[in-house]
């Protein structure tokens, strides 16, 4: 009798242990992407040079929102993402003292993403 209760102890232990309480369901295709879309800047200096550790400073127009990334040794930063939109943005490159123009980019949102419009900036130091 013993034997036969500890035996129900032990198939009863094991069946619980395969169960969790997580929720079952299945999961749709999601079709928008995960990553965020985000504006290619390249800075180059007054001499048409690629400039690396320059900071570009994006700001949202409506919301006074703002991102900034240091350039790589390519001159290119890709910090400037989809987190600012729907509103215009203005862009703007500095490195020490040197200053580029402001550039602005708009953005345009679809259900699921924002792509910028131009797609991608070079922006030039002043001299």
């Amino acid at each position: 009798m013993i034997r036969a209760r500890g035996l129900s102890w032990l198939i009863g232990l094991g069946l619980l242990s395969g169960c969790d309480d997580a929720p079952r369901m299945e999961r749709g295709i999601d079709d928008c992407e995960a990553t965020l879309m985000a504006l290619r800047v390249e800075v180059v200096s007054a001499e048409g040079a690629r400039v690396r550790g320059a900071t570009v400073t994006a700001t949202n127009l409506t919301s006074n929102e703002s991102i900034s990334g240091v350039t790589d040794s390519d001159g290119v930063t890709t910090a400037v993402n989809e987190r600012l939109a729907p509103s215009p943005v203005r862009v703007v490159a500095t490195a020490g003292a040197k200053v580029s123009p402001a550039s602005r980019v708009e953005w345009v949102c679809d259900t699921c993403n924002c792509v910028p419009e131009p797609a991608a900036l070079t922006l030039e130091l002043s001299p």
